[in-house]
């Protein structure tokens, strides 16, 4: 840390506390050079992680917006809430490691469909309808055809 005074780079720190609201932590320096003392405060630098939207929007991403569309389709299924939170964990970590720190919506959406085509295959179907349109039943029959045709391989 370079001294506001001097402009040494080197102190030492005499004291150490939290913020009162948690954000920050303060710390009283002393410069090793002129022995003047002065204040420092760290904060996590939140860039939040980005979701670019089919029409070009962009929102921060939402754990919770993500885990209320899987409660959704798996409405009245025998899928466990600790299976959906780790699919949604799964999904955030995905998300966190993109190096841009934007991720597609569809690129959300066809991993979180692949998994639950292998978690229940009815609230596949049940995601699938909405995040894919369906449009009419004949979309909604044609997707149901390929779940079977992959069921009977």
């Amino acid at each position: 840390m370079k001294c506001p005074f001097c402009n040494h780079l080197h102190d030492r720190v005499v004291d150490s506390r939290e913020s009162k609201d948690g954000g920050a932590i303060r710390r009283r320096r002393e410069c090793i050079a002129c022995d003047r003392r002065f204040t420092t405060y760290e904060r996590i630098d939140e860039v939040p992680y980005m979701v670019v939207k089919k029409d070009g929007r962009r929102e921060k991403f939402d754990r919770q917006k993500v885990l209320a569309g899987l409660l959704k389709a798996c409405e009245k299924r025998p899928v466990s809430m600790a299976k959906l939170s780790e699919l949604v964990n799964t999904v955030e970590t995905k998300v966190s490691d993109s190096p841009d720190r934007e991720i597609s919506a569809t690129d959300i959406g066809e991993f979180l469909i692949e998994h639950l085509r292998e978690l229940d295959k009815i609230a596949y179907v049940r995601f699938a309808s909405v995040y894919r349109d369906f449009q009419d039943e004949q979309a909604f029959f044609n997707e149901l055809k390929a779940l079977m045709r992959q069921k009977l391989s």
